[in-house]
């Protein structure tokens, strides 16, 4: 399974221009700064945050789940602020078009001559950062219209291809799919996620803070403190740290041990699904565990890591049973399991 076209480009670009430590520390404190930033609007949610900056520094993309009011969209336009790049948002509705996503062809009138030809009108997919809103409101065929764009880097809209602007981030929330008015995301577009990332109910004291911030007067403001060209490099530092043979092994046995009818699948597991995850899965839990490496200052990679992002990899690539529904047993109990009953490496990468 190929990696995406932006992160196989910024493999190139890795493997010609190693990165400095003394970069790498600047640009760790960079990402600290953002941190910070986001902080000072978006109050909690540390775990949350630092799986947006997870797909931020691997070029992978990430869907935030959670009921509304829980300020995923405000996070998502909290990080862009921190950026200087360009940010767009589509709000996604039931009449939404693939081309209000992508773009589309307009007649346009030559005022000199009377002549009239196309040109196309580029949709607001041509950015840095989209934030996809509330994408499981609109039908199938306008979700579809991402998926070139999230595994690509591009979109072929009027018969051309164009490439889309690098870096490129898809940062999409759903509501559950229990809430009425909503579309289930194929699972061909759920696995262009990187992460599936849960934002839950703040704490008491974290809802007593909103309410303090939110009900006053001025608002918070922040600073943008983090441009392209350092996220495109802090993207090829992530893909250079090293990965060990025992963490490699360990992170298919992981992805293996999850699907049903294998000869090393693990049987407590997979009796409880229908189908486990794709080799994607196994890239994510690399790339992912790579980048929670660097938010902690370290240049490898470690069995934590992988058991830390390994959750939000693998819940929407797995497919309960309807005797696993039945018996309250959803995707995040079957990964616990699955990190339970598979041993992990220990020889040193702790």
């Amino acid at each position: 399974m190929s990696p995406s076209a932006e992160v196989e480009s910024t493999r190139k670009a890795s493997a010609s221009r190693p990165v400095d430590p003394d970069e790498l520390r600047r640009l760790a404190e960079g990402v600290e700064a953002l941190r910070t930033q986001i902080g000072r609007i978006v109050i909690g949610q540390e775990a949350v945050v630092e799986e947006v900056l997870l797909c931020l520094l691997t070029g992978g993309h990430g869907l935030l789940e959670g009921v509304p009011g829980l300020a995923k969209t405000l996070l998502v336009r909290t990080l862009s602020q921190g950026l200087t790049l360009d940010f767009r948002r589509i709000q996604f509705t039931p009449d939404l078009m693939p081309g209000d996503v992508t773009g589309t062809e307009i007649i346009e009138e030559d005022r000199t001559t009377g002549k009239r030809a196309f040109r196309f009108l580029s949709g607001p997919v041509f950015t840095n950062v989209l934030l996809a809103d509330e994408i499981n409101r609109a039908p199938p065929k306008t979700q579809a219209a991402l998926l070139e764009a999230m595994q690509e880097g591009r979109v072929t809209a009027a018969g051309e291809t164009r490439p889309i602007p690098s870096p490129f981030l898809v940062l999409a929330t759903q509501n559950p799919l229990e809430q009425e008015g909503t579309y289930p995301l194929p699972e061909a577009q759920l696995d262009r996620f990187l992460l599936k990332i849960r934002v839950p109910y703040p704490t008491p004291d974290e809802e007593r803070r909103i309410l303090a911030a939110t009900t006053g007067g001025a608002q918070e403001r922040i600073e943008a403190v983090f441009g392209g060209e350092q996220v495109l490099r802090l993207r090829q530092a992530t893909l250079q740290l090293p990965v060990t043979d025992a963490l490699l092994d360990y992170a298919v046995r992981l992805v293996r041990g999850t699907r049903p009818g294998e000869g090393d699948a693990h049987g407590p597991v997979t009796e409880w699904l229908r189908w486990g995850a794709g080799p994607r899965a196994g890239q994510s839990l690399i790339l992912a565990g790579k980048a929670r490496a660097l938010l902690r200052g370290r240049l490898h990679l470690t069995v934590e890591d992988i058991r830390a992002v390994a959750p939000s990899v693998f819940r929407h690539r797995l497919l309960p049973t309807f005797r696993a529904e039945a018996e309250g047993l959803d995707a995040d109990t079957l990964i616990d399991r699955l990190l339970s009953q598979i041993p992990a490496p220990s020889s040193g990468l702790e």
